[in-house]
């Protein structure tokens, strides 16, 4: 599990039911933003991996894709 994830819930459950300090608030936008971040690396890492085969049997991989792959 994420980190972060505890957090980003306990601040929105305060959030909701009796406000946040200014401190809090700013927490909550750089929680927020850090698993955004991680999220997003984990899509990259997942879709850098894939293999695109057509019905016949043959690599259709976007170039672009193998491109990332190379990296």
């Amino acid at each position: 599990m994420i980190k972060d994830l505890d957090r980003i819930n306990e601040l929105a459950k305060k959030q909701r039911e009796e406000g946040l300090t200014n401190a809090e608030t700013v927490e909550q936008t750089v929680v927020q933003q850090d698993y955004l971040r991680e999220i997003r690396g984990q899509v990259l890492n997942t879709v850098s991996g894939i293999t695109v085969i057509d019905p016949l049997g043959e690599d259709v991989t976007p170039e672009k894709l193998r491109q990332e792959k190379g990296r």
